[in-house]
Parts: structure tokens; sequence; C-alpha cells
């Protein structure tokens, strides 16, 4: 059976390459942009005012698209996308997304640098060693501890660390990478979907539904494990469609040699790096730039642990960013594409439209109407605080005309936002996870379309019932 991915299974005439498949999107949005009428709604900072959307002039067709200068959202009349903005969106993507782009670099150089010490190998074989190769066991504590990080601290971006790991591990087994998105991208993805208490997410979105934060934990703990249940399983379905038949017999024959001391201190250093993550996202509140800076800091730690020279060090840490370039090219691209709609003042067009689908009707359809909008917002609109900025002023009115109790519109928001966001092209953490594990877009959808549907019929049931009980 073969292990390949998308990107070596297919002849270079067919690859779907993921870049082109953003500029495809790309095009996708200046179209809309000429299609679509430009509006705006009146905003309180970066909140929007509920009823005070209004339709503003808009110069598109021909006009708009050779005009000599890309659109801006203060432009009046507004303008649509033209040719030179198809252009100089890119680098704007890629300097509003800089932080998020070298912090994933230097993931990739850091954990070059520590491959180099021999220590992750080591301690990889050291594992599955002595449990005998038993993914079926580490498969689902892997995956619960990720998705426990999610879904009460708000991880997403600290799980890069993890994707490498897991993906040596997959190597080692005779497994696909698929293996490694599956384990981190599934965990994690499902703690987002039922958030309990991610201050990311609920932080921003309770207070303008009007809630406490945090407050109506139980039914989303119960989401969260029903979600989580299901997410495991397929994965180890998954597992047992792929696994070489003579599995153990893999683990059984790695070798077993001890670690040295200097990889212990490595892999310790490994370990303090990820309780100080913990720490610096809570109670400092570390954003991209200092996730960045700490990755540097801990390369120069590892190095110095590991006995690398620093020439030795320099080099690798240079070709393990590299090997990141795909991943930080795509995440400034998703970026461009939200920039697009907003610069052409059509952002707001698409939310007001929407929202206006969801009124007057009964409260099971509203809600999931809620969830649906919000799945539609993710792909102008992949961050979750971001998001709720935007659409959780507007949808709580319609929710509280339609009888729905502020707790429902919550979990219509973070099941519309993280169900969509599992496939979302212009998610710059998804790209990064996939380029991180090295697998293909076009693949992952395929894998994930099934988990996808299932996530899908439960969570229509689960709003249906919520918006009668909560």
């Amino acid at each position: 059976m073969s292990h390949s991915t998308d990107t070596h299974a297919r002849p270079a005439s067919m690859r779907l390459h993921p870049t082109l498949v953003m500029i495809w999107v790309l095009l996708a949005a200046a179209l809309l942009t000429h299609l679509i009428p430009a509006g705006q709604f009146k905003r309180l900072g970066k909140l929007v005012v509920p009823g005070s959307y209004h339709v503003v002039d808009k110069v598109s067709g021909p006009a708009a698209l050779f005009a000599l200068a890309p659109p801006s959202s203060k432009d009046k009349p507004a303008r649509a996308a033209s040719l030179v903005s198809l252009v100089s969106v890119i680098p704007a993507g890629l300097i509003k997304t800089a932080p998020l782009i070298f912090m994933v670099m230097f993931v990739g150089g850091m954990f070059a640098v520590m491959r180099a010490t021999g220590a992750i190998d080591a301690g990889i074989d050291r594992l599955l060693h002595a449990t005998a190769g038993n993914l079926y066991v580490l498969t689902p504590v892997l995956m619960l501890t990720i998705a426990l990080g999610s879904t009460f601290l708000g991880f997403i971006s600290e799980y890069l660390v993890i994707i490498p790991i897991v993906l040596v591990i997959a190597q080692r087994m005779g497994l696909p990478n698929l293996f490694a998105m599956a384990v981190v991208g599934v965990a994690a993805k499902v703690g987002y979907i039922a958030s309990v208490t991610n201050p990311v997410a609920l932080g921003v979105a309770q207070p303008l539904a009007g809630l406490p934060v945090f407050s109506g934990m139980a039914p989303r703990l119960g989401v969260f494990a029903l979600f989580l249940s299901v997410g495991v399983a397929f994965v180890l379905l998954y597992l047992r469609r792929v696994a070489p038949k003579d599995i153990k017999a893999t683990a059984e024959h790695l070798p077993a040699a001890r670690l040295t001391p200097r990889q212990t201190a490595v892999l310790f250093c490994l370990l303090a790096g990820c309780v100080a993550l913990v720490i610096g996202a809570q109670v400092w509140d570390w954003g991209n730039p200092q996730l960045a800076a700490f990755y540097v800091a801990l390369t120069v730690l590892i190095a110095v642990v590991g006995d690398l020279k620093p020439a030795q060090t320099a080099d690798l840490f240079v070709e393990g960013m590299k090997s990141m370039t795909l991943a930080g090219l795509l995440i400034g691209l998703a970026a461009a594409v939200e920039i697009m709609l907003r610069d052409s003042q059509v952002l707001d067009t698409i939310i007001a439209n929407a929202t206006s689908l969801a009124s007057g009707h009964a409260a099971p359809v509203v809600a999931n109407a809620l969830m649906v909008i919000e799945m539609a917002l993710d792909v102008a609109i992949p961050s979750v605080s971001g998001k709720a900025t935007l659409s959780i002023p507007i949808l709580a009115p319609i929710a509280q005309a339609s009888g729905l109790g502020g707790q429902t519109l919550i979990i219509a928001f973070l099941m519309g936002s993280g169900l969509m966001n599992m496939i979302t092209p212009t998610s710059g953490m998804l790209l990064a996870y996939l380029a991180t594990s090295k697998v293909g877009y076009g693949e992952w959808v395929r894998f994930v379309a099934p988990l996808l549907a299932i996530l899908l019929v439960l969570a229509v049931a689960i709003l249906a019932l919520a918006s009668v009980r909560l």
C-alpha cells in the first residue's frame, strides 16, 4: 500500500497546488467585488451598530478594473477590485500576517535544530518501543490532550510545535503524513467547535451577546465530549485502514538505544518550553510576535544544550525556515482575500444580506441559519475573534426576536466557525498545519469531508434541541 501524499501521488501536471487554489479564491473574491453592491455598517470602535447598514455608491466594471490604484476602504465612492489590486493585495496580505508568518517559519527553524541533536528521533523510538507501537492507545491520548488545550485554553497556533513530533511518529511506523495532520488537526478543531472556556472565542463573543464570559459551560462540555468521541473514532478507523499489517513488529524492531544526557536535556528544554507557552499565552497574553521571539530563544537554548556549533545551528535554522516558505506564502494569500473584500467595501453587504435570510422563521430554523451564516463568513473572515466582533452584534437581535437564548447563539457561532474552519482555504492556520505536516489541501479535504458531514448533522440536531431548551 502506498502512503505517499498528494504532491507525490500525482503527476506534476495534475497537482492541485495550494498556491493556485489560493489564487483562484482571490480571483473569485475580485469578481464578487464587481457583482455585489458596496455598503457599510456604522461602527463604534470595532463593533458594528445593528440596523445601521446602508448602501454606498460604487464604481465597478471597466472603470474600476483598469484603475491605476487599488481600492481603499476609505474611498468615496467605493471601488471594485482592479487588475492592480490583484497584485498589490498579495504583499498587503503578507505584511498584515507577518507576525504569524515569521512565527511559523521560526517553528520550522527550531525543529530543524532540535532534530539535529537526535533527541526527537531517539525519544520517539523509545516511546514506541516501550508501548509496543500501540497507536490505538497513543492516538486517543494525544488527541484528548490537544483537544483539552484547545477547548479550555484556546490553543491553536501553539500546536504547530506538536505536528513535527507526530509526523516523526508516523514516519517511524510507516504511516502517511496525513496521520499527523489528522491527530493534531481534528483534535484542535474539535476543541474550538465546542469551546468550553476558550478565551479567544468566548472572551469576545459572549460579552457581545450580553452574556457573562464562560457562562453556559455544561451544554458545550457535552458537545465537546460527543464531537471528540466521534473525531477520535474517525481517526482510529483511518489508522486501521492505513496501518501496515506488521505495525507491532515494526515497533518491536525499533532501536531502544538510551538517550544521551544531552538528548535528555534537550527534551527537557522542549517540555519546559511547552509549559512556558501555556504561561505566556494565559498570563502575559502572548501573540504571534512574542511567540516568534520565544521560538528563537528556545532554538538558541536547544543548540547550546545539544552541543551544536554556531555555524551549524545557523545553517539548520535557515533550512528549517525554508521548509515553511510555502506555508508563509499561503497565509499571506489567505489574508489578501479578506483585504480585497474589505477595501472594496462589499464585506458588510455580504453580512447584511446573509443575516436578513435568518429572520422571520421558527426558532430551530433560525438557530441553524445562524450557524450557516457563520460558516459562510468563515471563508471571508477566518479569525474567530474578528468574526465575533463583526457578526454577533448583528445576529444577537435576530436571535432574540426569534426567541433564541443567548447561549444558543453562542453555540451556533462556535459550530459555524469551527466546522467550516476545518476546510476553509483562507484559514492561515489551517494552511500552516498542512504545510508543517506536508499534506496537500485536496488530500486533507477528501479525508475530513466524511467527518465534517457527520459533525454537521449532529450540529443541526443539537441546535434544534438547544433552540427549545436553552
